[in-house]
């Protein structure tokens, strides 16, 4: 393919789409804001950017997985961001993978098109860098019909995508994701606590589930990692507590009870206090007392 694609943000999460996107022919333009990264990226065959508006001037259409909102709002109105660019992005699409604040989804989006005339598609994501990897993503989108249509070939090669609407619907879905996934952690990791209090080999927990109710995507994966204590991250404990401290916020606001979610939010409060922010999200467990042999 003669697509190039650029991609801002190369943590664990760009790690894994970029490499993709060269797997599937692109061209592949990339920065992220730690000069390391970026220079690690080019061993895989990512061609190094000097800024988010460098990496906009030479793409066809600009991905973008970061931190949090502010570090996506640095990426588009930021010193050396894409508004900055001195022309020729009007037609293209950014596209921002990141999970973020719903106004501020709305605000970057309508000033990227006036100042760029670049069209916005908030595109959060689930399935982790092995699925960025492997092209097995779930993508929730919002944006308009046009910017859906002109990215659908890119996104079939990184996973499902499904349109739900306008710019930030995307968001609101990711944040639907986030309360299911996240207050499974939890769950999870009581469920394997009474596992080991019956002295049952945990490790057979999620083939006997399977087929049952109890079986998800999740199980495999997130109550493996307990059973072996695996912590090594795949998604950060940090990244975790922020996105359940953004549910929080906007149940608030549209005063929706969700008390599993304030549970979950008060346990990963907890973790990142104890210094676990660098964990995987799995490592919930570690707040749970051990079971103790004989009780």
């Amino acid at each position: 393919m003669s697509e190039t694609v650029g991609f801002i943000g190369l943590g664990l999460m760009g790690e894994g789409f970029t490499r993709r996107l060269i797997d599937t022919g692109r061209r592949v333009v990339g920065y992220d804001i730690d000069a390391r990264r970026t220079e690690a990226a080019a061993g895989w065959g990512v061609e190094a950017a000097a800024s988010p508006a460098d990496v906009a001037a030479r793409a066809d259409t600009v991905l973008v997985c970061v931190l949090n909102t502010a570090a996506v709002a640095d990426v588009i109105v930021g010193d050396n961001g894409i508004a900055a660019a001195n022309g020729g992005l009007e037609g293209k699409v950014l596209v921002d993978h990141s999970t973020t604040e719903i106004a501020a989804t709305l605000d970057l989006a309508a000033v990227l098109a006036e100042r760029t005339g670049m069209a916005f598609v908030d595109a959060p994501v689930s399935g982790g860098p092995d699925a960025a990897r492997a092209g097995t993503l779930a993508i929730m989108a919002g944006g308009d019909l046009h910017a859906i249509s002109r990215i659908d070939p890119l996104m079939t090669d990184l996973g499902t995508l499904t349109h739900m609407g306008p710019v930030s619907a995307g968001q609101a879905t990711k944040l639907v994701n986030q309360t299911i996934v996240l207050t499974n952690y939890c769950v999870l990791a009581e469920a394997l606590r009474l596992a080991e209090a019956h002295g049952v080999d945990t490790a057979k927990i999620p083939q006997a589930l399977a087929t049952g109710y109890a079986g998800s995507n999740l199980l495999p994966v997130a109550f493996e990692r307990m059973v072996a204590r695996d912590f090594v991250p795949r998604g950060y404990a940090r990244q975790v507590l922020k996105d359940l401290e953004m549910v929080n916020e906007d149940a608030r606001h549209h005063h929706v009870a969700m008390p599993m979610v304030a549970q979950a939010l008060t346990l990963y409060r907890m973790m990142i206090a104890a210094g676990k922010a660098d964990l995987d999200g799995t490592a919930i467990v570690t707040q749970l007392p051990e079971i103790l042999p004989g009780h």
